[in-house]
């Protein structure tokens, strides 16, 4: 694993600007929701969604000067309000932030959790890159030649697959037939309480390990993501560095993750239970050269990064998953800034190359 020196990102560091008050927005493209969150001098105010609360400037105008974009993808079932915080610390190092609702895998709609929504999110982070630069407001403020994503959990799928990598089914299924118990919260993600999902999870991964390959379903085989053969890997050569949190990795080929070209940094979670870092941002990092480490975190958990983080929120998710979810309190506040601040520097470094 490779580290990034200190010097380099205390260099980095230099060119964030000072924090700075917090607008918010929320423009639709297609009824995908996009929240857009960027710098402006009006005061925040104390605000709510979701009984989530946070503080923001809602409708305010924003500062002026044109500024580079960086898009979140959300993990499954996700919210973007918990990542309010390193939404925020990205606005505060001058960036224009947008958190697009990936469409059937967030809060309100589960319906595509999963493989679907693995196919769908990079188009929508393109979508949303798409949108922010023919609106009225925001595109004369962007420059959308260089644009940073951030993926946090199956987030990290958008982000991968947009730097070039690719996955197909027949991976995610060898994957789980072999580590099934090891990297249970990954293969039976959120049936802890469906013990019949369960069983008709396993029996499936089965069915498919005692099943020649020429005969299984050529959708098995096909892959998603990043493009093949082209010198260029990204299907969107607009986005120019990733971060990754907490990502799922594991169904990503080898061979694909070596061709990534532009950066990728990584924040591991060495606690994280859900997805087990060994198979998942350690299966990345042995395989890309481009990509390395931006911090690494011995106490920390797969949802100790979401925040806010409401105490009844994380105790509805933790009781989904089939290993840990909690919050570690081990992990601090202290801790989870200094990490969002690495996130910032990198796109800092990455996204302002001429």
């Amino acid at each position: 694993m490779k580290l990034p020196s200190l010097l380099s990102l205390a260099w980095a560091a230099l060119s964030l600007s000072v924090q700075a008050q917090t607008g918010l927005r929320e423009i639709h493209s297609h009824a995908m929701p996009i929240r857009v969150l960027y710098p402006t001098a009006e005061a925040n105010k104390s605000l709510h969604s979701g009984g989530i609360a946070f503080e923001a400037a809602p409708d305010a105008a924003p500062r002026p000067g044109t500024r580079r974009l960086v898009v979140l993808s959300h993990g499954s079932g996700g919210n973007p309000v918990v990542d309010h915080t390193l939404a925020t610390t990205l606005v505060g190092a001058g960036f224009v932030v947008a958190q697009p609702l990936h469409r059937g895998d967030n809060f309100r709609d589960f319906s595509q959790a999963g493989p679907a929504s693995w196919q769908t999110r990079p188009q929508e982070v393109s979508e949303t890159i798409d949108t922010l630069s023919r609106d009225d407001t925001f595109g004369p403020l962007l420059r959308s030649d260089r644009v940073g994503v951030h993926g946090m959990s199956a987030g990290g799928v958008s982000g991968l697959a947009l730097a070039g990598a690719q996955w197909r089914m027949q991976g995610v299924i060898e994957h789980c037939n072999q580590y099934l118990e090891t990297d249970i919260g990954f293969c039976l993600n959120g049936l802890a309480q469906q013990p019949l999902q369960q069983r008709l999870r396993r029996a499936q991964f089965a069915l498919a390990r005692n099943t020649p390959h020429a005969l299984l379903p050529s959708a098995m085989s096909a892959l998603h993501g990043g493009r093949w053969p082209a010198p260029d890997p990204r299907p969107d050569p607009r986005v120019a560095a990733v971060s990754l949190l907490v990502p799922v990795g594991a169904v990503f080929t080898p061979e694909s993750l070596a061709r990534i070209r532009i950066p990728v940094g990584l924040t591991e979670a060495q606690g994280d239970v859900v997805l087990v870092p060994q198979f998942h941002s350690g299966h990345v990092l042995r395989h890309c050269s481009a990509c390395s480490v931006l911090s690494s975190h011995a106490e920390a958990g797969h949802f100790d990064w979401l925040w806010p983080w409401p105490a009844d929120v994380a105790r509805n998710v933790a009781a989904a998953q089939m290993r840990g979810g909690l919050p570690n309190p081990a992990f601090t506040s202290a801790q989870r800034q200094s990490a969002f601040e690495r996130i910032a520097s990198f796109f800092a470094q990455q996204l302002n190359t001429p």
